[in-house]
């Protein structure tokens, strides 16, 4: 007989490996070798055996205990007490019903699963995500048929036992000598099976119909973000719960604002005249006008920031910062009077020398400095 593989070297952990540990994986190794997804490999079932095996001993404080102390003599099971340790079901079901993520019980003897959840995407304004809205949405729903009474069956018929898994809505599927309990296939679950259907509703006992929900949309709320609306997905099966629905939000573009978290960024465009003058410039702000004073000589590029004039997020104590970003326009289709105008200032402040254009001479340097 072949000797047993030491169980930490089966599942790839150390000694001291936690339970947390252990479990992981177990996780990962039972998904690779599980013969479900490896059909006609050997080798493959072996060493699904093997760590489950592994997990089996290595889960369970007690038997760990005795491992680590006697090794697989500790835990032989012809020296175990009777009725000791967990069964390959209980370790199998922990493990692929975390794996699975389908929540599930047992009522009356049938598999009871809850709902999908469903996703809503809502177009908002900035101005909307940033003071909050009350909103209405149209979702999918599901009613009972008045035609079956939820039943499924034509009027004047009824569903019949399943045959295959005798009503209780799970069959047995063996993998060598272990046995793998799973949703009965031909009446999924349900334990009935429906031979003359409900013609509304197709034998599913619900018709798809719409309704209207009251969202409330909290003041702050950035895109991508997503309201919960519990009990709102699809229903559940077999009387399980019903699922979740999820609103994530857009936010529209807008004409004038940027959003970055919970600042704002615009861009100022001002006139050239302005640009060399300065003076006080009327800027927009979520929450009305504002006042920018320009210095005289202001260049393009140049930030202002306006203190708590952007957006106060959800989880923020104050409302972001305001930031105007300054460009400075160049005029176009220009009069010959306008032109001559402007030849005339260009000659004035070339007469100046350097001061009036600080930039430009320090440019002509760095390129003389290049080029030499």
């Amino acid at each position: 007989m072949a000797t047993k593989r030491d169980y930490y070297e089966v599942l790839g952990v150390p000694k001291n490996a936690s339970e947390e540990e252990i479990k992981k994986s177990y996780r990962k190794l039972a998904m690779k070798f599980h013969p479900d997804r490896n059909q006609g490999d050997a080798s493959a079932e072996v060493k699904f055996k093997e760590c489950k095996e592994a997990y089996e001993m290595l889960s369970d404080a007690e038997k760990r205990a005795a491992y680590d102390q006697y090794g697989h003599a500790g835990v032989d099971p012809n020296m175990r007490p009777p009725g000791g340790g967990a069964g390959f079901a209980d370790a199998f079901g922990d493990i692929f019903g975390d794996i699975f993520g389908q929540a599930r019980r047992q009522q009356g003897g049938r598999q009871v699963f809850r709902g999908n959840d469903l996703s809503y995407a809502m177009d908002v304004t900035l101005e909307e995500a940033a003071a909050g809205k009350d909103a209405q949405i149209r979702i999918p729903s599901f009613d009972e048929c008045d035609t079956c009474n939820g039943s499924g069956a034509k009027p004047g018929t009824s569903a019949k036992t399943c045959g295959t898994c005798q009503g209780s809505g799970q069959v047995q599927m063996r993998q060598g000598f272990f046995s793998v309990q799973q949703t009965c296939p031909h009446c999924r679950g349900t334990g009935k099976i429906i031979t003359d259907p409900c013609t509304p509703c197709h034998g599913n006992g619900k018709i798809k119909t719409h309704k209207t929900l009251e969202v409330k949309i909290p003041a702050g709320i950035d895109n991508g973000m997503r309201i919960r609306s519990t009990g709102n997905g699809e229903p559940g099966t077999n009387g399980g719960p019903p699922g979740d629905l999820f609103i994530e939000i857009r936010t529209l573009k807008h004409d004038i604002f940027e959003r970055d978290g919970d600042d704002l960024h615009c861009a100022v465009p001002i006139s050239m005249t302005t640009a060399a003058l300065g003076g006080e410039i009327a800027v927009p702000t979520l929450q009305g006008e504002a006042a920018i004073d320009l210095p005289e000589g202001t260049q393009t590029g140049k930030q202002f920031r306006l203190r708590g004039k952007g957006i106060k997020g959800l989880r923020a104590t104050f409302p972001g910062d305001l930031y105007c970003h300054i460009t400075v326009e160049t005029p176009v289709k220009l009069t010959e009077h306008q032109r001559k105008l402007l030849k005339d200032l260009d000659e004035s402040l070339k007469k100046g020398g350097d001061k009036h254009s600080p930039n430009e001479k320090g440019w002509a340097d760095k390129l003389r400095s290049f080029f030499n």
